[in-house]
């Protein structure tokens, strides 16, 4: 919740708020007591002057690719104070909520979610290039996803890009459109590691497409794509493809038991241009994926458009917002990644639960190593 508020730098909102949690029931000496979990986050440093007062303010405009028209529209009424439900601050319950799905994954499963900032306006960390028009051909950043933890990349603060030379460029940037009360929008790139081979549910709740739908429905986005993404459009199938190998072996301390045993593929893949999905289904490799995000919609500009009173005029906004949303949305990426592959792995589990009670199905087929642990096949 600290790396979602608001008020962490200049490069972010001036709204201060401290986003205190306040358990109200579910828990108690730290432990979950199988009740619902409910908390409560106070809004301290609210400004609803700044949405009144008519004239060139905000209600009597409906900003600029905001979802102040489109709210009206569906019901008929609008907040009185701000975006209401389609504002940003909704997204606090996201990030509660994955925190404890992240608490599960790891500890159950050895999970590792770390979302960066990989893009700020025409700044990228991994540009697209003739010898890597992706990201996923491009070993540098197969290096990066690989190692990098959300430690590494809070050291890059405000901008949480894990790199100072671009990190620094981006900054810059940032500070170059909020100082022309103008914004700017960006590209958040997450990583999901040690996620367990299997999870995905065909035919249209594919990993890939519950991600998507998750992410999008983040404030602010405006593009998905995973493993090779679009840029993989430009590759040849004879260099796509991701050729299967023998997976390496448990790690002593996992085979010792000093760590919770973990049902590993047998096989892995020699690439990751799939992202660590093939199928719709989860294949035990590192799942990766950007997320793009538009510029924050509410600026200070004075923008021509035309009132609610369907009468031509100019909008110039008050309030305190972002110029940037990527450095806040690292957190809420994480988040809604953590409670995607919660779901997929509550699934999953069901299902391996419910056929390890049937009878053993002898058969000569091939078998996943995983499921013959939990069930031997049964018919």
């Amino acid at each position: 919740m600290t790396r979602r508020r608001p008020g962490q730098s200049a490069l972010t909102t001036p709204r201060n708020e401290k986003d205190r949690v306040e358990i109200q029931s579910g828990t108690e000496d730290g432990i979950t007591l199988g009740s619902p979990i409910a908390l409560r986050v106070l809004n301290e440093d609210h400004r609803p002057k700044d949405y009144g007062g008519g004239g060139k303010n905000i209600d009597a405009f409906p900003r600029p690719s905001h979802a102040d028209w489109t709210y009206l529209e569906k019901y008929g009424v609008k907040s009185s104070s701000g975006g209401g439900r389609s504002s940003a601050r909704e997204t606090i319950g996201r990030v509660a909520a994955g925190a404890i799905a992240e608490k599960y994954l790891k500890v159950a499963h050895g999970v590792e979610i770390v979302a960066f900032t990989s893009g700020v306006g025409p700044e990228h960390l991994f540009p697209a290039t003739k010898t890597h028009p992706t990201q996923s051909a491009n070993p540098a950043f197969l290096e990066l996803i690989d190692k990098v933890t959300r430690e590494r990349v809070d050291e890059f603060l405000p901008v949480r890009c894990p790199d100072e030379t671009v990190c620094k460029s981006m900054a810059e940037l940032i500070a170059e459109y909020r100082d022309k009360a103008d914004s700017i929008g960006g590209v958040v790139t997450c990583v999901i590691r040690n996620c367990p081979s299997g999870l995905g549910e065909p035919c249209f709740d594919k990993l890939e497409a519950t991600l998507a739908h998750a992410m999008m429905s983040i404030p602010a986005t405006k593009g998905f794509e995973i493993g090779s993404g679009f840029g993989g459009c430009e590759m040849p199938g004879s260099i796509h493809n991701d050729p299967f190998v023998k997976a390496p072996a448990v790690p002593p301390a996992e085979a010792n038991g000093v760590a919770p045993a973990r049902a590993r593929p047998r096989l892995t893949t020699k690439t990751n241009n799939s992202g660590g999905v093939q199928g719709g289904i989860t294949n035990g490799a590192h799942i990766y994926f950007n997320v793009a995000f538009k510029p924050p919609a509410t600026i200070g500009q004075a923008q021509q458009t035309v009132g609610y009173d369907e009468e031509a005029g100019v909008l110039e906004a008050k309030g305190r917002h972002d110029p940037c949303v990527i450095p806040r949305a690292v957190p809420i990426v994480e988040a809604m990644a953590a409670l995607v592959v919660m779901d997929a792995l509550l699934a999953q589990s069901a299902r391996q639960s419910a056929r390890s009670l049937l009878p053993v199905l002898e058969r000569t087929v091939p078998v996943a190593e995983s499921e013959t642990k939990l069930s031997n096949g049964s018919r």
